[in-house]
């Protein structure tokens, strides 16, 4: 302690400590470091001690050997089975290497430039980046979020942190993406547990998938036609990760958004190519409204059950007869199911509309208009549990085109011309969770987003390319039985008549007004005394 007239200094006393005692604790922090990475690393020790010994016992030859074997097994094992290649063998060598050498030498600045660092008793706290891994177009990465982040911090940069990493899709989740399997067989209940493990909910961690090959740029060939369609996974698109999204048609309907020429056409008619054989053994009936005079769909005429395209009042009673078929059906229905499971004897009726706006909001004729909204009310609020659905497809997703827009259950947005119309399609923040659809480029002609079952975030896809020499295959060889149209028809079926029910005697109960106004209500009409 100094003291200099009224000022006193203190300096803290100085403890100084041993060379040998300072290079015992380095060496000691850095062996505990080195023990800590062996654990959480263990095959990689592994491979580094088995290399040594090999070495050691038998020289060069003793690394050359193994490594020509294992690549020999890894090449016969991918031209075997590529999927459980990719999971098990290539997908974590290569998820670790690009960990190492991709995502934490720019993992400091992209967090930083991204605005998901924070600032904790004067230090900078990041994200943690867990583990990265990686198939044929995707890199998964698991962070662990800064204590008092949530998932939608991440989500608004989606764009921002797929630059950062030289790509330019990339998608945030909450959870893990993809379900766990369907184990069987004998090592079902030991996996069941590591799948428990590996899928259990951690809310500290955010996933964020990387698209590190778009597999999207090439197109894609029309899918198989099954013979019976499963109206629950219709196979119309190929995801980003190389497998196939399919449309779960069943009680839904489908609303379909997109600019001119972003690929409607190869939504509306990949699904009718995978209902096709459905609709050639009499299990589906499609009523199609083609506003545009057939231009869209004249050519698979063969296909439909109904078919309008020229007149508006043939296309709102086409829309009214649907409504007579639905009400037939509650009526055949009520109390026996709650989901109407499709039959020969009593087909899903599938109403495709293209152009919707032409019928709800540029049609000039009020009263037709009218009409034909009221029908499309009807059947959108109550068709989908009697097998009367609707897919319909526009340019503009506004309210004032479409004001029944919230009645359709599953969405699909393709090129967009503003970033509020995907809000629009897909509902609110989609496009903050990654569904850019006005950033299409010219190519992505039928690449569009949509929403998977169980989850909030949009999954990019492609749907197939159905050329017109495959409309024609499909009108010749799939056409609807010659009594298709004739499904108005069944309304005429007998239905059960309403039980009689007792009537169950009612209490009497007191009067609910005041006396004096009993007594006013209760004079004679003349104005005489009260009874």
């Amino acid at each position: 302690m100094t003291t200099a007239g009224d000022l006193m200094v203190i300096r803290p006393r100085r403890l100084e400590l041993p060379v040998w005692l300072i290079v015992l604790g380095l060496a000691l922090r850095w062996l505990w470091r080195g023990l800590w990475w062996c654990v959480r690393h263990p095959v990689s020790v592994v491979l580094v001690v088995a290399a040594v010994l090999l070495y050691r016992e038998f020289g060069r030859s003793g690394l050359i050997v193994p490594v020509v074997l294992v690549g020999f097994v890894s090449a016969v094992w991918r031209w075997k089975h590529e999927v459980s290649w990719w999971a098990w063998c290539a997908g974590p060598v290569l998820g670790r290497i690009r960990q190492v050498f991709v995502y934490r030498r720019a993992w400091r600045e992209a967090m930083t430039l991204c605005g998901l660092t924070r600032t904790y008793d004067h230090r900078v706290v990041l994200p943690q980046l867990l583990r990265v891994r990686s198939d044929q177009a995707l890199d998964v990465l698991a962070i662990r979020m800064v204590r008092g982040q949530t998932p939608e911090e991440f989500q608004r940069v989606t764009a921002n942190l797929a630059y950062a990493f030289g790509r330019r899709h990339a998608r945030v989740y909450p959870e893990r993406p993809g379900e766990p399997p369907v184990r069987s067989g004998y090592w079902a209940l030991v996996l069941g547990w590591v799948d428990r493990l590996w899928y259990r909910d951690r809310p500290s961690l955010v996933y964020l998938v990387v698209v590190r090959t778009d597999a999207l740029r090439t197109v894609v060939k029309p899918f198989d036609v099954p013979a019976v369609p499963d109206f629950t996974a219709l196979p119309l698109a190929r995801r980003e990760d190389l497998r196939h999204w399919c449309l779960h048609l069943l009680a839904t309907h489908v609303l379909i958004g997109g600019a001119t020429r972003s690929g409607k056409g190869s939504v509306l008619w990949s699904l009718v190519r995978a209902l096709a054989g459905g609709i050639t053994s009499g299990l589906v009936r499609l009523w199609v409204i083609d506003p545009k005079g057939g231009m869209e769909f004249a050519m698979g005429r063969p296909l439909f059950a109904r078919f309008a395209c020229k007149s508006f009042e043939a296309m709102a009673d086409l829309l009214d007869e649907a409504v007579t078929v639905m009400r037939e059906r509650q009526t055949r229905l009520a109390g026996a199911v709650r989901v109407h499971t499709p039959t020969e004897a009593d087909p899903l009726v599938v109403v495709v509309i293209d152009e919707m706006a032409a019928l709800t909001a540029y049609l000039q004729d009020v009263d037709l208009r009218k009409r034909i909204a009221g029908s499309l009310g009807l059947l959108l609020s109550q068709g989908a549990g009697v097998g009367v659905l609707v897919v319909a497809a526009l340019q503009d997703p506004r309210k004032e085109v479409l004001p029944f827009r919230d009645l359709f259950p599953t969405r699909i947005a393709l090129g967009l011309t503003e970033a509020a119309q995907v809000d629009l399609v897909l509902g609110d923040g989609a496009r903050n969770r990654g569904a850019l659809a006005d950033q299409m480029p010219r190519w992505a002609k039928g690449v569009g987003y949509v929403i998977l079952d169980g989850t909030p975030e949009p999954a990019r896809v492609r749907f197939s390319y159905i050329s017109d020499d495959h409309i024609r295959e499909l009108a010749t060889a799939y056409a609807a039985p010659a009594d298709a149209a004739d499904i108005l028809a069944q309304v005429g079926r007998e239905t059960a008549a309403e039980p009689a029910r007792p009537s169950l005697p009612r209490p009497r109960r007191g009067p609910l007004l005041p006396d004096s106004l009993l007594t006013f209500l209760d004079r004679d009409a003349d104005g005489g005394e009260p009874r």
